[in-house]
């Protein structure tokens, strides 16, 4: 990548910002963006009914690729879920039926219609499927078409394969094509739509790579490849990933509270980047809070927390997860607002374990790490440090009608008898 610097308005937001890992013919594809509208696309496979909060980059960059003036091309993978995308995985993926894939799209789109506007303009959004031209095409006309152009000698070469071979994990031949289909994704876009940018996570690269030397070789026409960095905390874990399961996008999943909580509860290090990449906020407003020394840090925390929800959920759900987390946090109190945990008064009032109430109620990942936690300090029944994880929670501990369970400084969950 070029060390010069960016004349066009995307890549020189792309680049102050953070997303940018790796890009190839930057000079060229620079001299594109600049002079006119660039349609680019990324692929996301429908694997669940929702996107986590580990997509977000990439919905991200579609933004800021609308926001400077071209057109995003949303691309579902109905088809490419059908196959499996090897990357980073060390196991096949289970078989989707198309119901479940029609169904887990319809809930992806909801996610990115809080981010991109769509409709039928110049640098208005679209979304599409590679369903509908995968599955068109024959095997036989498949392989004659496109298997002159790929060696296996250099797929062997890239990550996604050579890491799971690596580990002595099983590739299927299945999986073996996912690369070959999503290069074919590049070119179909396009001849069909103009597409001359595909983007993507750092893993994707050697993907991604394929589909422009497929389009330059078949057709003699641009493509350009950019990808973002493998996003992680400065603690080394996964963005996105924690005890409790993944940070879903859509509300169904993860609740906005739970949402802003993700948000707030960033470590300090990552405020600033994660402002960048995340948020709208002008640069020299995120120098300022990245700058706010010692404990004023968790002002900055709040203003990461509500605009992230308030892009997502909207300025209401942002407003009540605030004060919610205000309410529990910084006034004791108890909140409409906060997630909660049904249980069966019966069951409540025989007695259930803390251990096992902490669990249930998401605030654990493991008996084990709920037993830790009591022993720590770190889990309360009411406000009440709680060392023992055996004590029983009974119906002698509801309190307006709710148990008040907290986990850590800033987790807390009303178990509602029912």
């Amino acid at each position: 990548m070029s060390d010069a610097p960016f004349k066009s308005e995307f890549l020189k937001t792309l680049q102050a910002r953070g997303y940018i890992h790796q890009v190839s013919h930057p000079a060229e594809l620079d001299e594109a963006a600049a002079s006119g509208v660039v349609s680019a696309y990324i692929g996301f496979d429908a694997t669940a009914t929702s996107l986590h909060v580990g997509s977000l980059i990439q919905i991200m960059m579609l933004r800021r690729l609308q926001q400077a003036g071209h057109k995003p091309v949303v691309l579902m993978g109905g088809g490419t879920t059908k196959v499996g995308d090897p990357s980073g995985k060390d196991e096949s993926r289970k078989m989707l039926t198309d119901a479940d894939i029609d169904r887990n799209i319809a809930g992806i789109r909801t996610v990115f219609e809080k981010f991109l506007t769509f409709g039928d303009g110049p640098t208005d959004a679209v979304m599409v499927n590679n369903d509908d031209w995968l599955s068109k095409l024959g095997y036989i006309e498949f392989l004659r078409e496109f298997g002159p152009h790929f060696t296996v000698n250099r797929m062997l070469t890239f990550d996604s394969v050579r890491l799971r071979l690596e580990r002595e994990q099983p590739l299927t031949f299945l999986e073996f094509n996912y690369m070959l289909m999503q290069a074919v994704d590049f070119l179909h876009l396009n001849r069909t739509r103009g597409v001359q940018l595909q983007m993507g996570g750092s893993d994707q690269w050697g993907n991604i790579i394929n589909g422009v030397e497929l389009v330059r070789r078949m057709d003699q026409k641009a493509a350009f490849a950019l990808t973002t960095p493998l996003l992680t905390t400065s603690s080394g874990a996964k963005m996105g990933k924690t005890a409790q399961g993944a940070i879903w996008l859509n509300a169904d999943l993860l609740s906005p509270y739970d949402y802003w909580q993700f948000w707030r509860n960033t470590e300090d290090a990552d405020v600033g980047r994660f402002l960048r990449l995340f948020t709208d906020l002008p640069l020299d407003e995120i120098a300022r809070l990245e700058a706010l020394p010692g404990a004023e840090v968790n002002e900055a925390k709040k203003v990461l927390a509500n605009e992230a929800t308030r892009m997502l959920h909207g300025e209401a759900e942002a407003a009540k997860a605030a004060a919610a987390a205000q309410a529990a946090f910084e006034q004791g109190g108890l909140s409409a607002d906060l997630p909660t945990h049904e249980i069966a008064s019966a069951e409540l009032n025989t007695g259930v374990q803390l251990a096992d109430l902490a669990v249930a109620a998401g605030l654990a990942g493991s008996k084990g790490e709920a037993r830790r936690l009591a022993q720590g300090g770190g889990l309360r029944v009411n406000d009440k440090a709680e060392a023992d994880a055996n004590r029983l929670v009974t119906g002698a501990d509801v309190v307006d009608g709710v148990v008040k369970l907290g986990a850590g400084k800033k987790k807390i969950v009303l178990v509602k008898p029912v």
